[in-house]
């Protein structure tokens, strides 16, 4: 049996039948493994079209760039933000026409530039004098949009302080569009992933609209687009609010901001709220210890850890849900990962209970884990591959 009194009611994340089926088709898989659930990936794009029927969604690659997902969603209708031109190479070949696509990395190399405008993409994101420079080159005559610097409060991984601008130099990367024979187009912001705080929605839009007031009326520019990033929580064992909520909030900031007058374009970029909570990684306890004899909390060793797809563990920002195999006495645990480092450690301070029942090679699950775990999985540390993952056949 798989015990919940020791972790999080099942029913929060997912039905029993549903964990069954995952569970059984995991059997004979060698761990640690992703299994993914394309039906919630579904669910979860036909919920931000519902709620969201204003913005176009260019989903973020990053997230999980499974062929089996980006599939999905081209066939659904999906947009793309691409990163790099792995990503790039990728979408092309899965048919996805130039058209649907944007370059959303802020930091990129000329010839990389040249290399997504060669193949037809004409919508690029910058932040800095340096990097519009370089589009004006590589990228001539393209619409460029101009991504705010933003804190990220409330946001359990906050995006601050390495991408964006502040609005004064964004007014003056506009003026420079403008003089390079750019299209300037919109204005992007990002709120943080996992944003828990749906007024950071509210402050940057009133930011963008000043700069759409201040581009008109200074420069005779009309920017027509909002990008405004991701931030959509996935399922995670704090609760959030609904994306219906976020959706309703959201619509309310955007009233306020420009009445009746909304830009032409809004685009939304979710990657954990889409795919966040279509993963399970089914792992193996590898080993039990104590490190005294005195020791309040055992020491969990699972077949994957940090580097096999974990690391938003990092300083326990991202909380999974955990479900071990067993019964007994709910015993406090630490988690740890396989490697022969010391950083290695997934949750110290957060938590985590196991059934006194639960041994070495029992088989643990970790719901929610279908966005930056497989992307993020390093190559060959120790030896060990990259996390394998999945696609759970249809029920």
């Amino acid at each position: 049996m798989v015990s919940q009194e020791y972790s999080f009611p099942l029913e929060n994340y997912m039905s029993r039948e549903k964990f069954e089926r995952i569970r059984e088709f995991a059997r004979d898989k060698e761990t640690p493994c992703l299994i993914l659930d394309l039906e919630v990936i579904r669910r979860n794009y036909e919920n931000l079209r519902t709620y969201l029927p204003y913005a176009t969604v260019y989903y973020a690659v990053k997230a999980n760039p499974d062929d089996a997902v980006i599939s999905l969603l081209r066939d659904l209708g999906s947009c793309f933000d691409v990163a790099s031109v792995y990503e790039l190479d990728q979408l092309l070949r899965l048919g996805v026409t130039p058209d649907r696509m944007s370059y959303g990395n802020t930091i990129k190399k000329e010839k990389d530039i040249a290399y997504f405008y060669e193949k037809g993409i004409r919508l690029f994101v910058t932040d800095s004098m340096q990097d519009l420079d370089k589009i004006s080159r590589a990228a001539p005559g393209s619409k460029v949009f101009f991504r705010l610097l933003t804190e990220g409060l409330g946001a359990d991984w906050p995006l601050s302080k390495k991408f964006g601008s502040h609005p004064d130099m964004a007014r003056q990367l506009i003026k420079t569009a403008v003089r390079f024979g750019l299209e300037p187009y919109g204005i992007s912001f990002h709120p943080g992933s996992q944003q828990r705080d749906v007024g950071q929605w509210s402050s940057a839009l009133t930011q963008v609209a000043q700069l759409f007031n201040w581009a008109r009326n200074e420069l005779k520019v009309d920017l027509r687009m909002i990008n405004m990033g991701g931030g959509f929580p996935a399922n995670y064992i704090e609760p959030t609010e609904s994306i219906q909520q976020y959706a309703e909030d959201i619509k309310r900031f955007l009233d306020n901001s420009f009445g009746q007058e909304w830009p032409e374009k809004i685009i939304i970029e979710p990657g954990r709220s889409m795919a966040g909570d279509a993963g399970v990684i089914v792992t193996e306890i590898v080993n039990i210890a104590r490190k005294s004899l005195h020791e309040h909390k055992q020491w969990v060793f699972l077949d994957i850890g940090r580097f096999g797809g974990l690391i938003e563990t990092l300083d326990e920002a991202i909380k999974y849900p955990i479900f071990f195999e067993g019964k007994g006495k709910a015993e406090p645990i630490i988690l740890a990962g396989p490697t022969c480092d010391s950083m290695d450690i997934m949750y110290e301070k957060t938590p985590y209970f196991m059934p006194s029942s639960a041994r070495i090679g029992d088989r643990v699950y970790i719901l929610s884990t279908g966005a930056y775990t497989q992307s993020y999985s390093s190559v060959y540390f120790n030896g060990f591959p990259p996390l394998r993952s999945y696609i759970l056949p249809e029920g």
